[in-house]
């Protein structure tokens, strides 16, 4: 499974990534599909985290023409 940056929003990568935590918590899930929902997971932990930051970077740039203004 392949995280496309732009097909999935942040929001709906944490829906996913709660939807699978309840999974886990509610084992749903058998030993088969364990690895592959952890590496979902990672892939869109990583996702977020790199929105975030590109979110910091764009807010921080604004931020900086605004004091220019």
């Amino acid at each position: 499974m392949n995280v496309n940056k732009k097909s999935v929003s942040y929001k709906e990568a944490i829906t996913e990534i709660e939807e699978i935590l309840r999974q886990l918590e509610n084992n749903e899930l058998d030993v088969d599909e364990l690895s592959e929902k952890v590496k979902r997971v990672s892939q869109l932990v990583t996702l977020c985290k790199e929105k975030l930051h590109n979110t910091e970077k764009e807010i921080d740039k604004i931020l900086k023409e605004m004091d220019n203004k």
